[in-house]
Parts: C-alpha cells; sequence; structure tokens
C-alpha cells in the first residue's frame, strides 16, 4: 500500500474518532470531522487506485 493512502486512511480513522467523540459530548463540531473524514477517505481510495493502476502498467 502506498504511504501517501495509508497516511489518508490513518486520518480518516482519527477524523471519525473525533467526530463520534465530539457529537457524543453535543458539539455540531463532529460535521467538520465528518467532512474530514470524507475527503481523506476519497484521497486513500485515490492513491490506492493509482497505485494499482500503475502497477498494472508496469506488469505489461
Amino acid at each position: 500500500m502506498p504511504r501517501l493512502a495509508l497516511y489518508a486512511l490513518v486520518v480518516c480513522v482519527l477524523a471519525v474518532a473525533a467526530a463520534v467523540v465530539s457529537f457524543v459530548q453535543g458539539s455540531f463540531l463532529g460535521i467538520v470531522w465528518v467532512l474530514l473524514a470524507g475527503l481523506s477517505s476519497n484521497m486513500a481510495w485515490f492513491h490506492i487506485r493509482r497505485y494499482r493502476a500503475q502497477a498494472a502498467a508496469g506488469a505489461r
């Protein structure tokens, strides 16, 4: 797994945990954490797909 995808996945997990804690405490700041989790999830998928495409192109 590419390093950037791994970092984005870690950020996604931490943002989800922060959103849960924020919502449990009754703060609407959790919405920002949910948006950050979505962004980092998309970044992780992008880097994983790009890595797989490069690996497939290099195998030919």
